[in-house]
């Protein structure tokens, strides 16, 4: 009669035993459930929050400025003076030459914040031409700020002056400066609708998180259930049980493929509600419409993906003989993940060739991509699939690999 009955149970009853005794702590509780299901939320409403207020803040800030050179006229002291530019005008120095973005002496008023920037003028009478250049600190928030104000205020006074020149020689501004002209409304000529713009948008960062997300939330639960028994001296108890050195593997792996995969799908639900929230509040933004075969090829990437992530970073933790050690080992994987999730965001889908679906990680992340804006090609899912599979299977035969040898799994004392 077939013992697998008999072992499923046993592999049952160890991932349930290691998830009692990981999540016992409230601090892990908050780490596995509440971090990511309140991390995307938080971003999107709290950054764009933080953003509005930082841009307020800015508007309203009252800046001092020193015009050096010829007097520009009422226009741009309008201009400066309804955005809250506080003029005031000097002489050009008298060693300026024909550059005039030489910083000389007088910018340490800059620095000592007496003034944020310095606009120097220069009018050719010749040909009724203007020469500026605007001293600032780039480092400074006030003089950044005074800088963008000044740039975009020359900006309205240039074209002033532009149409003036123009008009005085009977020509219409818009014709002559704009002879070729697009026609109708620009969004309207992208054939992409809302649904697939958002599946786009969503494929450059979704698979990045995912990715990231699996790798560090399986770290501490493969310490724990491996380096840490052996640090506390308790997975030698565990070894005396009538249990397959196989079983108890696949449990604590099936424990912390469960917490992992939780942390993922909690993150994936908080981001829906925050990009349905933004669907419903803004018209820019729209869900992603995604078949039923492409979800499930979704979820089935995901589920390779953490097999072999789970597997491999058992095998590594097992190896370690303290926590302190697996720690300083698995630490790492965070960059050995970020890299190729990194590399993956720029290679163009569009007539992508089949080999970079056989590299690991890369290939995952490349087919998340495709899923996310929908595009189900099965030569590409062939790929992907085996090759993560066989990579999976591999992760999973080392740990299985590094688990059997004794001098591994003994504890320190």
């Amino acid at each position: 009669m077939s013992d697998a009955p008999m072992r499923l149970r046993h592999i049952r009853t160890i991932a349930w035993k290691e998830l009692v005794d990981f999540v016992r702590d409230w601090r892990t509780l908050v780490a596995v459930i509440v971090i990511p299901l309140l991390i995307f939320p938080l971003l999107f409403f709290a950054l764009p929050m933080v953003l509005q207020m930082e841009a307020a803040e800015r508007g309203a800030m009252e800046l001092d400025i020193i015009i050096q050179g010829d007097e520009p006229g009422d226009v741009l002291r309008e201009l400066f003076s309804a955005d809250k530019l506080n003029i005031s005008f000097e002489a050009l120095p008298e060693e300026i030459g024909i550059d005039l973005s030489v910083p000389l002496n007088d910018s340490e008023v800059i620095k000592r914040g007496d003034a944020q920037a310095i606009l120097r003028l220069q009018n050719n009478a010749t040909n009724n031409t203007w020469a500026y250049a605007i001293l600032h600190d780039s480092t400074d928030e006030r003089s950044s700020e005074a800088y963008s104000r000044l740039l975009h205020n020359l900006a309205i006074w240039e074209e002033s002056l532009v149409n003036q020149t123009l008009e005085a020689h009977g020509l219409d501004a818009e014709e002559t400066l704009d002879p070729v002209q697009w026609s109708g409304d620009i969004d309207a000529a992208d054939i992409a609708s809302d649904a697939e713009q958002a599946g786009w948008a969503l494929s450059l960062f979704i698979p990045l998180i995912v990715a990231m997300w699996t790798a560090s939330s399986a770290i501490q639960p493969s310490i724990d259930m491996t380096a840490g028994e052996r640090e506390r001296g308790t997975l030698e108890a565990v070894l005396c049980l009538p249990v397959k050195r196989f079983d108890l593997l696949a449990g604590k792996w099936l424990a912390v493929a469960a917490i992992s995969g939780t942390g993922v799908l909690l993150q994936v639900v908080g981001l829906i509600f925050a990009v349905s929230y933004l669907t419903d509040s803004s018209s820019f933004l729209q869900m992603p419409e995604l078949s039923t075969l492409s979800i499930l090829l979704f979820l089935a990437g995901i589920l390779l993906f953490t097999v072999m992530v789970v597997a491999f970073e058992l095998a590594l933790a097992v190896r370690s003989r303290s926590v302190k050690e697996a720690g300083s080992v698995l630490g790492p994987m965070i960059i050995l993940i970020i890299f190729p999730a990194l590399f993956a965001q720029f290679i163009n889908l569009d007539g992508i060739e089949g080999f970079w679906f056989t590299i690991p990680v890369v290939n995952i992340l490349l087919a998340m991509r495709e899923l996310l804006m929908d595009r189900v090609i099965f030569g590409h899912v062939a790929i992907w699939f085996f090759s993560s599979l066989f990579y999976a299977l591999m992760a999973a035969w080392y740990a299985a690999k590094q688990f059997n040898r004794e001098d591994l799994v003994e504890s320190i004392s």
